[in-house]
């Protein structure tokens, strides 16, 4: 028999979660609604239901802006956002094993390094990146910005893998050392298939934080042509009119992308996550 004052305090839980969803959800409920119907039902507010018009109009809009197609934009977006997911978690995942494996001189130095690295603000590298993507010819390219990205990417990346690989038991990679594994075959055919969940978080959170940018790549690309998808958002405002019903549409097609990935990898993604306190 459970206890009267547990089913209440789980009643009363979920209210509250139930409660603080609703809440999150009524305004993207609003700019989903202005996205769907046209203008002249929601002018007095998304709220009223009469009439009730559903339409792709502003969808297709949005995505075939005459200025700012956001389909481009999208386009672009990805062609950032995927490799600049993948390099750094690459890279960043090596050096996080042999944080969590290897003993070598500095390595706490090292490592205090990153962590501080972590906590760089974006404002004061901004300007000697300007400099060096110009020197070395990769300002205002997507060769550019993906290399911003990824390097921006591994002091963190290498954090979180380097926690996640120390949660790992070690006694299959020290069997495998004696039937006369290579380090390199150890951590490809051993280390990586058990981190799946990690890896898959890490770049589930860069690719997001990478599609989500608007900073650097406001200051890294200057080519209308090359813009993302986050840049090409305020500029279909217009000058003197806002056409709130295609920019709220191409705000829903913005947004979809991350959604999309997250549903797709969820359990991995909360495995990952749940994996950082759960000895395995």
């Amino acid at each position: 028999m459970i206890p009267r004052y547990k089913i209440k305090s789980y009643i009363v839980s979920n209210l509250i979660a139930w409660l603080a969803g609703v809440i999150w959800l009524i305004p993207f409920l609003g700019v989903l609604m202005a996205s769907l119907r046209p203008y002249e039902e929601i002018v007095n507010g998304w709220w009223h239901l009469h009439p009730f018009t559903i339409t792709l109009k502003n969808y297709i809009e949005a995505f075939n802006h005459p200025m700012f197609p956001i389909g481009v934009g999208l386009k672009n977006s990805l062609i950032i956002a995927v490799p600049s997911a993948i390099v750094p978690l690459i890279v960043a995942s090596l050096a996080a094993y042999a944080f969590a494996r290897y003993s070598f001189p500095v390595k706490n130095y090292l490592f205090t390094f990153i962590v501080f690295l972590m906590a760089l603000p974006q404002q004061m590298t901004v300007v000697p990146l300007y400099f060096l993507l110009r020197n070395l010819h990769l300002l205002n390219t997507f060769r550019g910005l993906i290399l911003v990205h990824s390097a921006w990417g591994l002091a963190w990346i290498t954090f979180f893998m380097r926690n996640y690989f120390s949660m790992l038991p070690t006694d299959v990679e020290e069997a495998a050392k004696i039937d006369g594994a290579s380090d390199f075959t150890i951590f490809y055919r051993i280390v990586l298939p058990m981190a799946l969940p990690g890896l898959i978080s890490a770049a589930i959170l860069q690719f997001t934080w990478v599609w989500s940018d608007f900073f650097l790549a406001l200051v890294f690309l200057q080519n209308p042509a090359k813009y993302v998808a986050t840049q090409r958002l305020p500029l279909l405002r217009g000058q003197y009119y806002v056409n709130w019903g295609v920019l709220t549409a191409a705000s829903i097609l913005v947004m979809i992308v991350p959604l999309f990935v997250y549903a797709l990898f969820q359990k991995y993604y909360i495995s990952g996550m749940v994996g950082w306190s759960t000895e395995k």
